[in-house]
């Protein structure tokens, strides 16, 4: 269900480029999970696509950890890292110390601050990387950490509309045998293209849609 997508919003060439962007991103993010948790992390190569909110949504129907870290400096857009409850309590377990083979079941504050705070570095160090690959700061705001049951929420947040296009880069991070979630990176389609002409050095895209208007303008 959901609106049809423009597929055209987005050239091959540019998803090919988020793509990029979210490898590099993804890398310094194991690394910084690896250091937290102790255990080999690995996390699989970006599947880009254009969806919208609703999309999203549908593929979610149990109670899961969303954890949302915007952009504050530099760019204008969201990581969106949705764990399950499991996957949640089997870091905080690594966290604390336990071999995640046996962790809590009931999610607690300090489960939620615990991941709330690995995220946060995690995320920290993707804003390290892409400010080195941008040659511009980028920065990010704490983490917000929420349990919610997607399937049951109108609005899970406040940054897209439901049926506004947006550009959704997933990937499978697994630990070990113990874990095996998505995250997912959230951007509105102007903030990913932004992204992309930053990181081709801008102007070196062609401005595909500006040139198909003055094209239909033209048609007597």
């Amino acid at each position: 269900s959901g609106s049809a997508i423009d597929e055209s919003l987005l050239t091959d060439s540019e998803k090919d480029a988020i793509g990029e962007v979210a490898n590099i991103s993804m890398g310094s993010s194991a690394t910084t999970l690896y250091s937290l948790v102790n255990q080999k992390v690995n996390i699989t190569t970006p599947q880009v696509e254009l969806a919208n909110w609703e999309n999203v949504i549908n593929n979610y129907e149990r109670p899961c950890v969303f954890i949302q870290i915007k952009y504050t400096v530099g760019l204008d857009g969201t990581n969106i890292l949705i764990l399950k409850e499991h996957d949640v309590m089997v870091i905080t377990d690594l966290m604390m110390g336990g071999d995640g083979s046996n962790p809590d079941t009931n999610l607690s504050e300090i489960h939620m601050s615990a991941v709330g705070e690995s995220m946060n570095q995690m995320m920290g160090a993707v804003a390290t990387s892409l400010s080195t690959m941008f040659n511009k700061k980028i920065d990010i705001s704490p983490p917000k950490v929420n349990l919610i049951d997607l399937g049951s929420e109108e609005k899970v947040t406040e940054l897209v509309g439901n049926d506004e296009p947006i550009v959704r880069t997933s990937f499978r991070m697994e630990v070990d045998g113990l874990i095996d979630s998505e995250i997912m990176q959230i951007l509105p389609v102007n903030v990913a293209k932004e992204m992309v002409e930053t990181m081709l050095g801008g102007g070196a895209s062609e401005p595909e849609p500006a040139s198909a208007t003055a094209v239909t303008a033209t048609v007597q």
